[in-house]
């Protein structure tokens, strides 16, 4: 399964006010791992930016002086994203300008559904977290996700934040590292490897009750239902092995 996760950043709230977009961000995901894969460019809007949009990511039009238009990097955006599933926050946002920024440039295909499908993560976090904030920084807080590096938004920075979100809210490892494989591994690890005495007595093997295996497997439907059939549990080849 390929996945891009995607954001933009914008010259303001709403392309129909005319704002349109000055920065693409995108990772790659094959079968829920980070490929390393990544489109990114920075867009000359042809428009002054909004100084509440400037506050947010920081970038002005003089930053902005040479970097290409959409039309010229339209067609690199669209093949890496082409039948990918796009993992985007607040989707409608980010799909309305890619959109309007196609329609401006008379694309035979508009529609971003032509070119891929799309999954909401703030969707599928008001579904998992109703009545609750489930904006991108907090859902970082709710999944211990580290987001230190985001005084100011970016669009390669937040898709990478997203990814690990994404990965921690459908039930998937974020990262796995052990003590002793470098500084990844003792900030993962943080304590080192205990080993047992020898001479221990027979560990003793507490098995589930009916009762907690029923709530297992609710929690396991309700997951399925959420991310929309996505459940590695439900259907792996060792489910209910």
């Amino acid at each position: 399964m390929r996945q891009v996760v995607l954001d933009t950043e914008t010259t303001g709230l709403s392309p129909a006010q005319g704002h349109r977009i000055i920065e693409i961000g995108c990772l790659e995901m094959i079968d829920r791992r980070v490929t390393g894969r990544e489109f990114h460019s920075f867009l000359h809007p042809d428009r002054e930016i909004d100084e509440a949009a400037q506050r947010v990511h920081g970038i002005s039009l003089l930053d902005l002086e040479t970097a290409p238009r959409f039309a010229e990097i339209a067609d690199e955006f669209l093949e890496f994203i082409a039948s990918a599933e796009l993992i985007i926050h607040n989707a409608e946002f980010d799909v309305g300008f890619l959109e309007y920024e196609l329609g401006l440039m008379g694309h035979a295909k508009p529609k971003i559904t032509q070119h891929a499908t799309v999954l909401d993560t703030l969707s599928l976090a008001r579904k998992l977290h109703p009545g609750q904030r489930n904006s991108l920084d907090a859902l970082c807080k709710r999944y211990e996700v580290d987001n230190s590096r985001r005084d100011l938004h970016g669009a390669l920075l937040d898709a990478e934040i997203l990814s690990q979100v994404y990965l921690a809210m459908t039930g998937g490892q974020v990262k796995l590292a052990f003590v002793g494989q470098g500084d990844q591994g003792h900030e993962a690890g943080r304590h080192p490897i205990r080993r047992l005495p020898a001479d221990r007595p027979p560990l003793r093997v507490v098995r589930a009750s009916e009762a907690e295996l029923q709530a297992h497997r609710e929690r396991l439907a309700a997951i399925d239902k959420a991310s929309e059939g996505r459940c590695v549990w439900l259907h792996s080849p060792l489910a209910g092995a």
